[in-house]
């Protein structure tokens, strides 16, 4: 390949949107240090004052986790919103080009379903920095519930006309699809963008104590989150078939692993509503399924970062495009079930393990598990930094391959 931009990220790709939603959802992993070490045993989430408290009261080794946590959230946010404000200014100019007309007649045009998720993603990240930074958000946090369920379903919306703009097109007329170029996960963007909307409106249902509000969050997010699972499945079998016949399209490898970041979103959508099912209409399940629900998807996810590894690696993708000069911004979601297994680690071990009284909380076991969660944290946050370097540096050897 030639130079044919200053730097790849100039030769643009609506898959630029996942570099948003990978600090995003790094922040998350962030919030979790909070969520689970700190107490906050009269809120289903930690508050800024449940986060002094413990700072005060708490040892050095709470001490350290609150203001790394804190520090972590404040700069992931940062990089999180001003990635998504650059993204959605160059789609504003990509529009206007020849490129965005070909793009929206191929395959491709589901890759424009990354601006609602990470558009999502902020939405969601906006709501953890309130907790965190913010006194006396729960004395009103009832009037901030309706206004994120208009905000998640504008987004919905505007996810389902995009999708509905895609599928009108290669239903209604042959051959305008091309089988050959869906020889990878790409196409489970869609899916994922809905299960993003679907966990984002599912959290209402746990932390509101209006059985109204609760109701609306539970069907809204059901609509949505039975839409991912269905979509997923849809197109999960038709890739793989198209897989088997044609080989994984190599800069679209690293989309095998989109399946990891759709269940862990899909299971915190789970949690979340089972909380406002017992919360507001006195239905619960008990600690001993949700240990098994945990694993369930935990072992999913697993599986298919097996996959994806021993794909890649045959591939030799991470030669190229992470550590070599080849690069493309399907790279970005490499971040994706890095983080989101880190995250789904944290819920396994506290909400399953725990719970369920299997291991001792922050004993040698807990900590054990913990390390996984904690490294993965850590290869995400330098594999972000690495790729911020590849894609978005003033010199660069290659432009950018769009995935399809």
């Amino acid at each position: 390949m030639t130079h044919t931009a200053k730097r790849p990220a100039d030769s643009y790709s609506p898959l630029y949107f996942l570099a948003s939603l990978g600090a995003g959802g790094l922040e998350v992993t962030f919030f979790m240090y909070l969520m689970f070490w700190v107490p906050h045993p009269d809120r289903p989430v930690p508050t800024f004052e449940d986060i002094a408290a413990a700072f005060a009261t708490g040892g050095l080794p709470m001490q350290a986790a609150i203001v790394v946590a804190a520090l972590g959230i404040a700069a992931l946010t940062i990089l999180n919103v001003k990635s998504l404000i650059w993204n959605f200014t160059a789609l504003a100019a990509f529009r206007k080009t020849e490129r965005y007309t070909a793009l929206r007649a191929s395959n491709a045009e589901t890759t424009l379903l990354a601006a609602p998720l990470a558009s999502a993603m902020t939405i969601n990240a906006m709501f953890i920095v309130g907790l965190v930074f913010v006194p006396g958000l729960w004395g009103v946090i009832e009037y901030l519930f309706p206004l994120a369920l208009v905000a998640f379903l504008a987004l919905g919306i505007w996810a389902l006309r995009t999708i509905g703009d895609f599928l009108g097109r290669v239903l209604s007329q042959g051959g305008v699809f091309d089988v050959t170029a869906h020889n990878s996960f790409a196409q489970l963007l869609p899916a994922f963008a809905l299960a993003m909307i679907a966990v984002g409106l599912s959290a209402p249902a746990a932390m509101s104590e209006s059985t109204l509000t609760v109701g609306i969050a539970l069907v809204l997010s059901s609509f949505f989150g039975i839409a991912a699972m269905l979509y997923t499945v849809i197109a999960a079998i038709t890739a793989f078939s198209s897989m088997l016949q044609h080989g994984t399209a190599r800069e679209s490898g690293p989309t095998l692993m989109v399946i990891v970041p759709i269940m862990t979103v899909l299971g915190i959508m789970a949690l979340r509503q089972d909380h406002g099912l017992h919360t507001a209409f006195d239905a619960q399940g008990t600690d001993g399924e949700t240990m098994v629900f945990l694993a369930r998807l935990l072992t999913v996810q697993i599986l298919f970062v097996l996959l994806g590894l021993t794909v890649l690696l045959r591939q030799g993708y991470f030669t190229d495009f992470v550590f070599g000069t080849q690069t493309s911004p399907g790279s970005y979601a490499l971040v994706c079930p890095g983080v989101a297994l880190s995250v789904m680690l944290h819920f396994f071990v506290n909400k399953g393990l725990v719970a369920a009284g299997v291991i001792a909380e922050f004993g040698p076991a807990y900590w054990g598990l913990t390390a996984i969660a904690l490294a993965l944290q850590v290869a995400m946050i330098a594999l972000v930094l690495r790729l911020n370097r590849q894609h978005f540096g003033k010199t660069s050897q290659a432009a950018a391959v769009p995935a399809e």
